[in-house]
This record gives C-alpha cells, structure tokens and sequence, in this order.
C-alpha cells in the first residue's frame, strides 16, 4: 500500500464490487456514486484526482464509468489497482447477463417470453431514441441557428452519419476515423501530421475490419473494435453492435438484439455488458466471456497508458478536436441505427403507445430509473398478448 493511500487494494476492490452489483441507472449515476462515496464521503480520492479522471473518461473510447473506476484504481495502486477495480466493477454484471442469457436460451422460444419482450423491445426502443437526442444536444449541440452556425461542421458529420448508417444498415468506421481526422486537421492540426500518417490509419483499419478467423477469434477482434468507439455514452456501442451481430453475420435476429440491450438496462454497472449476453448467446460462456474482455481490454489499455500523461492529453487540442469529429459521427450513427431499430420493432398501436409512454416518463418524471419502465413494459406486453 502506498503512503498516500488511504484505503487498501482489498477495501477499494470490495467497494468496485458492491457498486458494479447496486449500481443502477447508466453512466452519470454511477459517476455520481463515485463522487458522493469516495470524494466526498471516505475522502479517498481527492477532487482534482477525481476530475482528471472524469476528464480522461470523457476524451478517450470507452464506457465512461468503466474508465472513470479504472482510473481511480490506478491513481494510488497503479497497475494492479486499475485491473482490480475494473474487473471488481465489471463481474458483478457480467455473471447476471450470463445467467439470464442461461434463461433465455432454455425459455427464449416460449410464447409468455415473446409476450414480455414485446413490451420490453419498445421500451427500449423509447429508452435508446430519448438517450441518443440527449447526447446530441451534450456533445454538439442545441438544435437552435447559432448552433448550427457555430459547429456547422460537426453537424455535417452527424448529418452524414445518420443518413449513412440508415442506408447502409452498417456501422461505417472509416468514417469515424476520417471524420476525427479531418476535424481535427481544420480546428488544430498536430506537428507530426503528414498525408503518411492518413494512410497508414486508414491501412491499418481496414487490415482490422477485413480479418477473418475462427468464430471466438472473431468475436474478439468484433467486440474489441466496438470497445474502441465507444465515445459518448454506453448506448453509442449500439450500432456497431446492430450491424455486426445482427445484419453482418446474423449471429442475432432484431429481436434477440433489442432483448440484448433490455438485459443490460435492468441490471446494474455499465450498459456496454450487454455484449457478455449477446456473446452467450453467439457461443455459450466462451463467447460471453470473449466479447466481454474484448470489449472492454481498449477501455482498460487507454485509461492505463495515457493515466500518467493526462495533463499533455486533457490540453491537446488536435486531441480533443479528433474526439469531437469522432463523437458527432458515433453519435449520428446511434441516431441512424435508432431507427433502423424503430421501424422494425415499433409495429402497432400498442409498440407506439409504450415508446411513447416511456418517452415521456423519462422527460417529466426524471427520477424514476429505466429498469422499472422496462420491467413494467414487460407485464404491459404479457397483458397485451394474452388480451
């Protein structure tokens, strides 16, 4: 234990572990736990600590609470520190998606599950359309004339990025990478940059993208790209995951997809864990555990290599312009795939009327937290079905 450490490994990884098993209602609410408990309440890590991490969580890929536990694990244990909380963090979710995948297999075909999934894929659909809007007006902006003056370049991308996902029904991460880099070049252009560099990315992505291998192989190299532009939010790994698993290799139908993402929203720790159910369901607990290490390992690797930089990174501004081109053009995708999901799952009055209701829950009555809507869209689908 280190000198200025205040708590040791055993306390910090117990306390990953309680939160990753209590802790509901997405990214900002489990930030906000981290805060009130170990900044405010055990003092364990100070508030400058506690917002360069943030920082650090928002500038690179990955699912923000994830990143933001990693870092604090790494600020007084280093390397140790950051792979226990991680893995304290992550295991808690990991084993309930796995044992609802268990459940799903053995019941997913029965008629009364149908019947709940029903309600329940149009409660995330609800859920995901409201999550992507927020997004939108957080990473670029109002839907207000100045804004669009102010950053029209950034809604060009998003613009793109919803009509290109939507006509492709792929998630275009060549797009991602040119977008990041051009904004970047046109705001504030690094030193080192040359045309070289430009292609030597864009090689490098398609020797990634093109790679074929056997089916965990390559589950890892699918899910580990997904993990590496996850920027924004948890949801923003949606079409990445919409078009690989489901249109791209039909390892799920829509519906087992929407299920997907409904079991990650009723559990607690990060939504992203909907990859560990999605991977049970590809190729059993191999395939779980595969897709959830993969997912996670860029999160993890960036957090701990750039860590002891942060104060060069957190002022780069060609590294924040590149995060800002890239997250316009993720979050436009989560847009375009949003209703790529919407036409195929909204299908009838009663599928519109629990979207819309769970719409507007959301938006006038902001405390009430998405598992109880999507348990509740569930016994709405059942009663539906049944009448």
């Amino acid at each position: 234990m280190e000198k200025n450490s205040k708590y040791s490994l055993l306390e910090l990884t117990l306390y990953f572990l309680k939160l990753g098993t209590t802790g509901f209602g997405g990214p900002v609410a489990l930030v906000g736990y981290m805060h009130k408990d170990l900044v405010e309440n055990r003092k364990w890590i100070s508030e400058e600590e506690y917002k360069q991490g943030l920082a650090l969580a928002q500038l690179a890929p990955g699912p923000l609470a994830a990143q933001l536990g990693i870092y604090i694990g790494f600020v007084h244990y280093s390397f140790l520190g950051a792979t226990l909380a991680g893995f304290a963090f992550i295991l808690p979710s990991f084993i309930m998606v796995l044992l609802l995948g268990i459940v799903y297999k053995l019941y997913g075909g029965l008629s009364w599950i149908q019947a709940v999934f029903y309600g329940v894929g149009a409660a995330v659909v609800g859920i995901i359309a409201l999550s992507s809007y927020k997004l939108t007006l957080k990473s670029i902006g109002s839907f207000r004339l100045e804004s669009f003056k102010t950053k029209w370049l950034l809604w060009l991308f998003f613009i793109l990025a919803v009509a290109v996902t939507y006509v492709t029904e792929k998630e275009q991460l060549l797009l991602f990478i040119i977008a990041g880099l051009f904004y970047m070049m046109i705001i504030a252009p690094p030193k080192w940059w040359n045309f070289k560099t430009t292609n030597s990315l864009i090689l490098l992505q398609f020797a990634l993208w093109d790679y074929e291998g056997n089916k965990l192989l390559k589950l890892a190299v699918f899910f580990a790209k997904a993990g590496a532009f996850v920027f924004g939010s948890g949801l923003a790994i949606v079409p990445f995951l919409h078009s690989g698993v489901v249109l791209e290799n039909n390892w799920l139908t829509e519906q087992q997809f929407l299920d997907s993402v409904a079991v990650a929203m009723i559990t607690p720790g990060p939504v992203v864990i909907t990859v560990g159910f999605i991977g049970f369901l590809v190729d059993g607990f191999l395939g779980a555990l595969t897709a959830s290490l993969a997912t996670f390992l860029p999160c993890y690797l960036f957090t701990i290599i750039l860590a002891p930089y942060f104060k060069k990174i957190a002022d780069n501004k060609s590294v924040k312009a590149f995060v800002e081109g890239i997250t316009a053009v993720v979050i436009g995708a989560l847009v375009g795939s949003v209703i790529i999901i919407a036409k195929r799952s909204i299908i009838d009055i009663p599928t519109i009327v629990i979207a819309a209701i769970t719409v507007l829950l959301l938006v006038y009555y902001k405390n009430i937290k998405e598992p109880y809507i999507i348990i509740t869209a569930g016994i709405l689908g059942f009663i539906i079905k049944l009448l």
